[in-house]
């Protein structure tokens, strides 16, 4: 099969796999199966890239950072819904229709409202050309490149011939719906985010909100959105009713929400609201109440809007659920990467059907701006009704002699001095060697995504570490037999089996040890792109960190990061914090090349490289050193900079005495002006084209 009609099946089969796995929750391939048609399409669009199609998958994500994004004027203003919280409320909403439309036959349609962030999907031929938030209903921000990162919004519409309709694509359409992360998503994403030391989201909303503005699509797309469509509107298409919409909407290719039901009165709708606030604890996701519309477009039309609300629709918002209860005392915990966040211990009390007896209050300041003192009576709150969090403070039922929490000075585990870092809200702890840090850097490590060392649980950790029988993670790797049986609930049998799975994890790949070394901001996602791109921690440890942003999907932070701990002697001969025989006090000194973590690790046989992926064409870019600015009609960024290394050349993001060579697209702006400065080589894309991609090289 020729290139031109293979990519086309590709994309064809690609798409419809991602709309069975994203829409429809009913896949028909494995993952393997379905990466290995990935793979094939990514480099036949390499060799190709003149015919890389707008709805391929592979253009979901590009590696253009977005520095702005522009303000676009809504064609029809995207209004706010009137809020109603009671069932009376609702009748008058219902009685208010009548008035308006006396005599005529009402129907409604209730839908859940699903708690999360309003988009605006222009769609033209068929293609996705625009991704608009709401912003202040006027206007709002084309968000389109991280609108194309979430997969259960199709590129590319698809054809509906059912019941007569349209089998050629619609001309023009707006949809509009809902960007939302379900619980299982957001947990997962804050679990990370408390690996990398960042806060974690309060809710899904809010998390769903901050990735919506990211600068980099490659962030957006591992946040995992997903989207409901609730509205469409098309001057070539006009159904009569909303219920005919979401159904067409569905043919369409669009996720639509199944828990939506037709109402022929008050009595109805409140039926619906009522089990849908029984039934919100068991969904996936987070809604805040019901949607009430009205079905028949002609009578929406009738009903008219007020300068911010339609007439026709009004939403039922369900109260947040919360309980008082005794804020008992506050302890101090300590991450592995040392971030200490303060606990409130609660007096047990049922909130969302769950007893809860902990809440974590953030950090220092969070607790300062809220004055919540031990001893305290609160009101808790499940925050996306997720996490369970101290909402306020009932002063008047405080105690006279109740005192404000003060931080200590040190660490209340080791004794190490507590820091306050002024590019950030997190107190650290001071102290690599920080027990609590510690057993949190060996959990990591054995954990099933990292080194995946089975048998290697919390209580078997906390007795290593107390026992001072492991002082870093290469120490694992020395212990023996009789060590581990020695310990409390642990026979021969079981101390075998762990040694038995330390050894087996030797073989784990180069870019999960990567991960398991707990470097901030170095998810498995990120250490695997590390991997596949210097394939040592040697070559990494060399590496600059400008060149390291320059690979796709890495960004300044992570970059600055990883070398910042390959750069860090402590990382490699170690000085740090042992431990003194006085309680609680651990003392700095220097014990030299003896505690060099990486050789321990290296002397182990751990993979601490990768196969570098061989060698399969010519490199007429061999030892160049590559700026792309500006932008290109055949190549996304990412595109451009996976060809160059296809050829050789060491893509980086900003020019400077090294760079040999500067591709040039349009709009090319200072980077290409400092390129003519230092007289460095210049190529547009057409000379580019011409010169290095050609059948031979590619």
């Amino acid at each position: 099969m020729n290139p031109t009609d293979r990519i086309a099946q590709l994309v064809e089969q690609l798409n419809e796999h991602n709309y069975r796995y994203a829409v429809l929750n009913a896949p028909v391939i494995s993952d393997r199966d379905y990466d290995a048609l990935m793979r094939e399409l990514i480099d036949l669009e390499a060799r190709h890239p003149d015919l890389i199609q707008p709805d391929s998958p592979t253009q979901r994500v590009t590696s253009d950072l977005t520095r702005e994004f522009p303000t676009v004027q809504h064609d029809i203003p995207m209004l706010s819904l009137d809020n109603t919280y009671s069932e009376d409320e609702l009748r008058d909403f219902e009685d208010r229709i009548r008035r308006e439309l006396p005599d005529e036959k009402l129907q409604y349609v209730a839908e859940l409202k699903i708690d999360g962030v309003a988009l605006s999907l222009i769609y033209e031929n068929g293609l996705l050309t625009r991704g608009v938030t709401r912003g202040n209903g006027t206007q709002g921000e084309d968000i389109t490149p991280n609108v194309k990162t979430i997969k259960s919004i199709p590129i590319r519409l698809k054809a509906c011939a059912e019941m007569g309709l349209f089998s050629n694509p619609v001309p023009y359409c707006e949809i509009r719906g809902e960007v939302y992360l379900d619980h299982n998503t957001f947990d997962a994403i804050n679990v990370q985010r408390e690996k990398n030391e960042e806060n974690p989201f309060a809710n899904p909303r809010n998390a769903t909100s901050g990735s919506l503005k990211l600068q980099d699509a490659q962030q957006v797309a591992e946040r995992r959105l997903s989207f409901f469509a609730y509205s469409f509107r098309s001057r070539d298409i006009q159904l009569s009713t909303h219920s005919e919409n979401l159904s067409y909407l569905e043919r369409l290719g669009l996720p639509v929400n199944a828990n939506r039901a037709l109402c022929n009165n008050i009595d109805d709708i409140i039926a619906q609201a009522r089990e849908w606030q029984e039934k919100r604890p068991d969904l996936p996701y987070d809604i805040d109440g019901i949607v009430i519309k009205v079905n028949n477009i002609a009578q929406q039309d009738k009903l008219g809007a007020t300068s911010k609300s339609p007439r026709w629709a009004i939403s039922y918002k369900y109260s947040a659920e919360q309980a008082e209860t005794v804020l008992e005392n506050i302890t101090l915990q300590i991450g592995r990467t040392g971030v200490v966040t303060p606990v409130a211990n609660l007096e047990p009390v049922q909130l969302a059907g769950t007893t809860v007896s902990r809440a974590t209050l953030h950090n220092a300041e969070e607790l300062e701006r809220k004055d919540i003192r031990e001893g305290d009576t609160v009101i808790l709150e499940k925050g996306g009704d997720v996490i369970p969090k101290v909402v306020r403070v009932v002063t008047a039922k405080r105690a006279k002699d109740a005192v404000a929490f003060e931080f200590p000075k040190n660490c209340p585990i080791c004794n190490a001095p507590l820091i306050k870092d002024e590019t950030e809200v997190a107190i650290r702890c001071d102290n690599s060697q920080c027990p609590a840090q510690l057993k949190g850097n060996i959990r990591h490590f054995a954990s099933r995504t990292a080194m995946d060392i089975e048998g290697l649980g919390t209580a078997l950790v906390d007795q290593l570490v107390d026992n001072e029988l492991v002082r870093d993670v290469g120490d694992l790797y020395d212990l023996e037999l009789e060590q581990l049986a020695d310990l409390e609930r642990m026979a021969e049998k079981s101390a075998q089996n762990v040694l038995n799975a330390l050894e087996t994890s030797k073989q784990q790949p180069f870019h999960r040890v990567l991960f398991a070394l707990g470097i901030r901001h170095i998810g498995a996602t990120v250490a695997r792109v590390l991997s596949d791109n210097f394939h040592s921690i040697d070559r990494l440890r060399d590496t600059p960190p400008e060149e390291i942003e320059a690979v796709h999907e890495i960004g300044a932070a992570i970059a600055e990061s990883i070398h910042a701990y390959l750069d860090d002697n402590s990382n490699w001969d170690w000085m740090g914090w042992v431990f003194n025989p006085s309680p609680n006090i651990y003392a700095h000194i220097d014990k030299g090349g003896d505690w060099n973590l990486i050789k321990k690790l290296r002397a182990t046989g751990i993979n601490l490289e990768s196969e570098a992926p061989a060698d399969t064409g010519p490199k007429p870019l061999t030892d160049e050193i590559v700026v792309i600015t500006g932008t290109f009609t055949r190549w996304g960024r990412q595109q451009a900079q996976d060809l160059i290394r296809a050829l050789g050349g060491k893509p980086t993001s900003s020019v400077s005495g090294k760079t040999t060579l500067v591709i040039a697209g349009e709009k090319a702006g200072s980077k290409l002006a400092k390129a003519e400065q230092l007289g460095i080589d210049i190529l547009n894309e057409e000379e580019f084209f011409s010169k290095y991609i050609s059948e031979e090289n590619v």
